[in-house]
């Protein structure tokens, strides 16, 4: 091999151990964790955390294979001086199994006011089946943690490659933050627990969802009040409730969710589709400039709905109207199965009906048959209709919903 063939492997040799000595890694061994399922490791996840924190220079924290036990782990950002932290994950993270040890309405893992963290790779393990069991015996059993991961005002977030899995209820939670992007995730929980939504997203903007497999007892992706620029692309979605935005309007001032994008997903025996939820009570929250785009449904039992009466197990249902307003939603290219006859529910508020909704290429089918649609107080426009609707024209009008109809 001649000399300038040599020259080019030396220089990236020397460029690469550059990069290598101007990073610093933490390993969670060294500070006392243990692999073994039983020693509490909480205080040794925090002393990287914080040995991290003290250096202005890019940092790792690196947990090796093995199964690790942590009972709560608050991560705090406002002191930290890196504002490159990685946390690559090569083994589990697990809850403790008996969820009395972390108690009601409180955090797992918590990330606060932290910018510029990147977690790559791992299994985050709630052990949430006691707690399932529990409720699904009608026990007097406590709520549960309400939040297995929660990212808490902070910016500039990567999740990539990351398992959560068996959360007691919401799995990940995206609260106050900007610029998070989470790609290659796999969110699970079975048909046994409750309320386990896969991830919520409120309060934040320029949020990304993509390529990732979401399976759970709630919604796969739940947006909340406050959520601005969120784009969700390449979900396997199933089982589960659903993508939802919603439930809204519970609080009079509240703020609206604008600018979402859904697409190229695939819903497979869940109960919802795409689905929009508010409460029938005074709000002056909105709903604006929704894209779903690219969408197959697999036998799903409300494949589009907007649903302005919601009232979860019909108890104490409010019914004033609900002050939420809903407009320029757009349902483009959705295709598959129904498992029902109805595809199509629009039960829009009495008090501010939704207006700008677009159907445009939607064919859904219900056992080879036509499906139909439900629709109170929707004004917007169809497309396509001779084509891909499958309810016939005169049907239309034996709702109380004001279509223009655009045959191609």
């Amino acid at each position: 091999m001649s000399p300038l063939a040599i020259f080019p492997l030396f220089f990236l040799f020397i460029f690469n151990s550059s990069l290598a000595a101007n990073t610093n890694i933490y390993n969670v061994q060294t500070y006392g964790a243990k692999s073994d399922r039983k020693t509490d490791s909480s205080k040794a996840f925090l002393s990287a955390w914080a040995a991290a924190c003290a250096s202005t220079s890019p940092n790792t924290i690196n947990v090796p294979v093995g199964k690790y036990l942590i009972h709560n782990a608050y991560f705090d950002g406002q002191t930290c001086k890196s504002k490159a932290i990685t946390i690559r994950i090569d083994g589990t993270l697990l809850a403790p199994s008996n969820y009395n040890v972390i108690g009601n309405d409180k955090n797992w893992i918590r990330f606060e006011k932290v910018s510029g963290v990147s977690i790559y790779g791992g299994t985050f393990d709630g052990q949430g089946a006691s707690l399932w069991a529990c409720k699904n015996s009608n026990k007097n059993c406590p709520e549960g943690t309400t939040v297995r991961i929660d990212f808490y005002n902070s910016n500039n977030i990567i999740m990539s490659g990351v398992t959560v899995q068996n959360s007691q209820k919401f799995q990940i939670l995206v609260n106050r933050c900007h610029n998070a992007k989470l790609q290659g995730m796999k969110v699970l929980a079975p048909g046994n627990s409750k309320n386990t939504d896969g991830i919520h997203v409120k309060l934040s903007s320029g949020v990304s969802i993509m390529k990732s497999q979401i399976g759970t007892r709630d919604d796969c992706i739940s947006i909340g009040p406050g959520t601005f620029n969120l784009w969700i692309e390449g979900i396997a979605c199933g089982p589960g409730h659903g993508i939802s935005i919603g439930s809204l309007g519970w609080k009079e001032q509240e703020l609206g969710v604008q600018n979402v994008t859904v697409k190229t997903v695939t819903f497979s025996g869940t109960t919802n589709g795409v689905r929009v939820k508010t409460w029938a009570r005074h709000s002056n929250g909105f709903v604006r400039n929704v894209l779903f785009q690219h969408i197959v449904m697999v036998n799903v039992k409300n494949p589009i709905i907007i649903d302005q009466n919601y009232c979860p197990n019909h108890e104490s249902c409010p019914h004033q109207g609900s002050g939420i307003k809903i407009n320029d939603v757009t349902y483009q290219d959705i295709h598959g199965t129904s498992a029902t006859k109805i595809a199509i529910k629009l039960d829009c508020s009495k008090t501010k009906p939704c207006s700008g909704i677009t159907l445009d290429d939607v064919n859904l089918s219900y056992q080879n048959q036509q499906t139909e649609a439900s629709c109170v107080n929707a004004r917007g426009r169809v497309s396509g209709l001779q084509k891909t609707y499958q309810m016939p024209i005169e049907k239309l009008d034996k709702f109380v919903c004001i279509l223009s109809q655009e045959l191609n």
